[in-house]
This record gives structure tokens, C-alpha cells and sequence, in this order.
């Protein structure tokens, strides 16, 4: 009797272990999530990949420095409005958000004095656009509710710190090709966003104009295999290509078509902000096996 009782008190002790485990990383993982650590690996792994096509030297700060900088504008972005409206009863994880993004905060200070003048007023102009994204600036209005440029926004400065921003850092001259990287940039952001826009049919204002609110959801799924498709003719346009490169941003862009073709506005919890979002650090990946071959 008293091994049976044993074996029934062993099986839930070692639940609750499990049980108190999967809670955890559930917790960590949802973290990794909201606190914007994915997305800014996301940008990471963009700046990666113009750095290997481009073969540029850049600083090591610039590494961290467009990370941490990521992380805090995004978070900044996200959480500016309810910590304001909310501040005295913000849920134990955002308060921890919170803290996290002040630490990245100071580090981004850290890193900025180590780059150059010029790098930082690049990386500066971008920012402010960031910064109108979310502060009200005209009648009560930032860039993110002005009618239809929301996502044209998100694009141009994604583009703009991933292509753009390593240039300058590497004081590389802005070439042909290096602009056809940039606009083939805007467009794979913009491709990327579309399944966020589908999936916040439901909650967006009418007055954001998103796409899918102006043309559905059938026509914005054509749409996103249309720019998916112009960006790989604008390859055909480049004086150098790298096979690899051009092998891993076919794969990319297959991928992401497939998952356009899959949106809904009823996503799963993750589907949007970690595959979808995830999708240039596969790229990245892809990009090195077969640069390595």
C-alpha cells in the first residue's frame, strides 16, 4: 500500500515539476516575444545580410547598437500610450518590459558615442521617423494613424538601418546595386507586414486605411506575391549577384508567399509576430549554408 501511495506521489510531484517548467518557459518565451528581443533579431539578421552581399567591414558597436536601438524604438512604439494612460497598475510583465527596455536603453547610449558623426545622424534621421510613428505631432496625429503610409513607414526605415545605415558605417560609396537592396528591402518589409494588416482587420481603425481594409484580404494576399515577385526581378537589375544571396532570397520569398497565402485574420497566437516576423533570421541562415558550400 505504502508503494503504491509512493508511485501515485512520485507521478505528481514529478507533474507539477513538468507542469511548473512548461509555465516558465512559457513566461520566458513570451517575453522574448513582447519585450521585442525577436524583432530586433529579425533587423539584426537584415543588417547581416547586406553586410554578406555587400561584404562590408562595419563596426562592432553598429551590431549592438541597431539591436538595442530596435528593441527600445519598438518597445517605445508599442507601450508609450498604456504606460502613460496606465502607469500605476501596469501588469508585472509589462513593469518588467519596462525596466529591460531602460536597461538597452542606457547600453544604446553607450554604443552611440563609440560610432561615428556621420553614422549617427543617418541612424538619427531614421529614428525621428520612428519617433513620429508613435508621438502625435500634427493635430493630434502621428505617422502611424496618417491614412495609408503606416506601413510604407515601417518599410522605409527598416530599409533605411539594414542597408543604408551599414553603408555609411563602412563609409562604402552608395552604388546601383546598393539602391536596388534598398528598394528590394522595402518591399520584403512591406511583403512582411501584410499578414500583421490582415490580422488586425478586426481591431484597426477604418481611418488607418490599411491595405487590407481598402482592397480585402483576397486582393491584399495578390498584392503581397505581387511585390514579392518585383523584388526578385529587381535582381535580374544588379550589376553583381551572389549566387547564394540570390538562392536563400528566392527561398525567403517562397516561404513568405506561402504563409501570405495561409493569413487570416484568425491567427494562432504566434503566427504573425514569431514566423512571420522570424522569417529573416531563416533567411539569414539559408544565406550562410549556402555561402559556405
Amino acid at each position: 500500500m505504502k508503494t503504491i501511495i509512493f508511485q501515485l506521489n512520485s507521478k505528481v510531484i514529478n507533474t507539477l515539476v513538468i507542469f511548473g517548467i512548461m509555465k516558465f518557459l512559457n513566461s520566458v518565451f513570451a517575453f522574448y516575444i513582447n519585450s521585442s528581443i525577436h524583432v530586433a533579431l529579425a533587423v539584426l539578421a537584415l543588417l547581416a545580410i547586406s553586410v554578406l552581399e555587400f561584404d562590408l567591414k562595419i563596426p562592432n558597436e553598429l551590431w549592438a547598437f541597431v539591436f538595442l536601438g530596435t528593441l527600445t524604438s519598438y518597445n517605445f512604439v508599442k507601450y508609450a500610450a498604456i504606460a502613460g494612460l496606465h502607469h500605476r497598475s501596469l501588469a508585472q510583465s509589462l513593469k518588467a518590459i519596462q525596466i529591460f527596455s531602460g536597461l538597452c536603453l542606457v547600453l544604446l547610449f553607450f554604443m552611440a558615442v563609440k560610432l561615428s558623426i556621420n553614422t549617427l545622424l543617418v541612424t538619427g534621421a531614421f529614428g525621428l521617423a520612428t519617433f513620429l510613428y508613435a508621438v502625435p505631432f500634427v493635430r493630434h496625429k502621428n505617422l502611424r494613424n496618417l491614412s495609408g503610409i503606416k506601413i510604407f513607414i515601417v518599410a522605409f526605415v527598416w530599409a533605411g538601418v539594414t542597408v543604408i545605415v551599414p553603408m555609411i558605417a563602412s563609409e562604402t560609396p552608395i552604388s546601383g546595386d546598393i539602391l536596388l537592396t534598398f528598394f528590394q528591402r522595402i518591399l520584403i518589409v512591406v511583403a512582411l507586414i501584410l499578414p500583421f494588416e490582415i490580422r488586425d482587420v478586426p481591431y484597426d481603425s477604418l481611418n488607418l486605411k490599411t491595405v487590407p481594409q481598402q482592397v480585402g484580404i483576397k486582393s491584399t494576399k495578390l498584392i503581397g506575391q505581387g511585390v514579392l515577385l518585383l523584388c526578385l526581378v529587381f535582381e535580374f537589375f544588379k550589376n553583381d549577384s551572389d549566387v547564394a544571396y540570390i538562392i536563400s532570397l528566392l527561398t525567403f520569398c517562397v516561404v513568405l508567399g506561402w504563409l501570405l497565402v495561409i493569413s487570416k485574420t484568425q491567427q494562432t497566437r504566434y503566427f504573425s509576430s514569431f514566423w512571420i516576423e522570424g522569417l529573416p533570421i531563416l533567411w539569414l541562415f539559408v544565406f550562410l549554408f549556402f555561402e559556405k558550400l
